[in-house]
């Protein structure tokens, strides 16, 4: 899944962008301005999902999640990401993530939690910031944590597709598509672990 959503990825910064990038750079704009309006739209779309409109929530969330590749286009362009832009960057994020779920968890909770739904998006809430976390934590300490096959973009995705399913009347479309990216998250954390763990260099 991971090589999938990668090579889409690269299709999408070669078509669509890099053009938008140069253009906003052009117009004066900065990366960290698009930070904080992706960030902004991410919070009207989860406000628009907490509220049941699961398929307006879930486009604008999409729409909006995508400025995480734009930003970070637009930094390389300008001869690298600063160190505040990077800070910046990764709090956004987690503000985004914490609201998407938050947004899922009250939805789910005022439907009555269909198949334990508020449970999964609990999971995913907590694990999704440790898969996080555990990666940032890990470089500080000179490990490599960045393997996982449920990152940010991954976790989106699938919540977005529940979201649509949702959206088509299909009530447990976005508890399973919550329960598998529980799953996903969990060993995504553990896996990063691990990993780090083997590339720490032994005392002599």
């Amino acid at each position: 899944m991971a090589k999938i959503v990668q090579v889409t990825a690269r299709t999408v910064v070669s078509y669509v962008v890099n053009p938008a990038a140069r253009f906003l750079l052009r117009i004066g704009v900065t990366p960290n301005a698009v930070t904080i309006a992706g960030t902004v739209g991410v919070l009207i779309g989860s406000y628009f999902g907490a509220q049941g409109e699961l398929f307006w929530g879930t486009v604008i969330v999409t729409a909006c999640a995508l400025t995480d590749a734009l930003d970070g286009t637009m930094a390389r362009m300008r001869g690298g990401t600063g160190r505040f832009g990077a800070l910046l960057d990764s709090s956004m994020d987690r503000i985004a993530d914490g609201a998407v779920f938050g947004a899922v968890v009250y939805y789910l909770a005022t439907e009555g939690n269909p198949y334990g739904g508020v449970v999964a998006a609990l999971v995913c809430l907590v694990f999704g910031q440790v898969v996080s976390y555990v990666k940032a934590r890990a470089q500080s300490l000179g490990l490599n944590a960045d393997v996982g096959i449920a990152e940010r973009l991954e976790r989106l995705l699938i919540v977005g597709v529940g979201g649509l399913l949702g959206a088509a009347g299909l009530d447990w479309g976005l508890p399973a598509a919550l329960w598998v990216l529980a799953a996903l998250a969990v060993f995504t954390a553990f896996q990063r672990l691990i990993h780090a763990g083997r590339t720490e260099t032994p005392v002599a």
